[in-house]
């Protein structure tokens, strides 16, 4: 079933129907009868975004762009069969993320090690290449034009070596992908959202991760996209949250440092005991087991991103 909520300034989230609803959003921008795409999700993603473009009265031809925030596969594992079906589109990404999008082999081989060949394969199918004349390469600072609407890419290392958050001139808002954190619409309450912070492997760097949080809140966005999910506001107090809860991972490491065989089991209940605490602090409507369920992809990948970060030395 398709689903797209509509925020104004001609910007809607699109889930991308990828694991379960409203886990992973393709954010879709119109301005005047042109389209940009906003990460892609996976291959399937592909029918959702075009019922979402036929509501608007558009179509594959009015697409121009599709930005990347980074090539994580979630976010663009579906770039090459959606740069296939719009013919009109270039594909904008990092630097360090354009030549994966071009070749995407190792990209490939790495998730495989981080999900298993079995659910990589039932998770993304096959990577699609772009052909390297449509890549444009988006350097810190770095625009394109949707229409005369300007975009800005921000070079936001923390998450990824390879990944930008995208400033929209237009609203002032900013698609951040995964620097500003998961937001979960189960977690909102009486509308006021939630936020907990992606740590997945393998390259969580703390001190570039907290800057580059600062360099958004310095933007004083009204609004933030994150992937996972869609719109955030009151982006100062979230802001905050993850800065705490980015030392906490820290710790948490840290004091599972030494524990041998042990280490991935505990990182793992370190992060859960995390969440309990999170939902008491912030009163989130989802505890105990229906919370685990919520965050059981999230809490391997933060264990397995904090076991790279310690394996790298620190």
């Amino acid at each position: 079933m398709h689903c797209s909520i509509d925020y104004g300034h001609g910007i809607a989230a699109v889930d991308s129907g990828f694991v379960r609803p409203m886990l992973d959003a393709v954010h879709l921008v119109v301005e005047g009868g042109r389209a940009a795409i906003v990460d892609t999700g996976s291959n399937d993603s592909l029918p959702h975004v075009m019922a979402a473009l036929a509501e608007r009265g558009l179509g594959a031809a009015d697409v121009d762009w599709v930005m990347l925030t980074h090539v994580h596969l979630d976010h663009a594992g579906g770039a090459g069969t959606m740069m296939a079906a719009f013919p009109n589109a270039r594909l904008a990404v990092h630097p360090r993320g354009a030549r994966h999008m071009i070749d995407p082999s190792r990209l490939a081989a790495a998730t495989v090690e981080v999900y298993g060949a079995q659910a990589a394969r039932r998770m993304y199918g096959d990577i699609v290449p772009v052909p390297a004349e449509r890549v444009v390469q988006m350097p810190d600072g770095a625009a394109v034009s949707l229409n005369g609407r300007r975009f800005e890419f921000l070079d936001t290392p923390g998450h990824a070596r390879h990944h930008a958050c995208i400033v929209d001139e237009r609203s002032g808002h900013i698609f951040a992908g995964d620097t500003f954190g998961l937001s979960y619409r189960e977690l909102q309450r009486d509308g006021r959202q939630g936020i907990f912070p992606s740590t997945t492997p393998v390259q969580f760097d703390p001190p570039a991760l907290h800057a580059s949080i600062d360099r958004l809140l310095a933007r004083s966005p009204g609004a933030i996209y994150v992937t996972h999910f869609g719109q955030v506001t009151d982006v100062q107090r979230h802001g905050a949250d993850l800065h705490r809860l980015i030392d906490e991972h820290v710790r948490l490491a840290l004091e599972c440092r030494d524990a041998g065989p042990a280490r991935a089991e505990r990182l793992r209940d370190g992060v859960r005991a995390m969440l309990v605490e999170e939902a008491r602090r912030q009163d989130w409507p989802v505890t105990g087991p229906e919370l685990f369920a919520l965050f059981e992809l999230d809490i391997m990948l933060n264990a397995d991103g904090l076991a790279a970060w310690l394996d790298a030395g620190r």
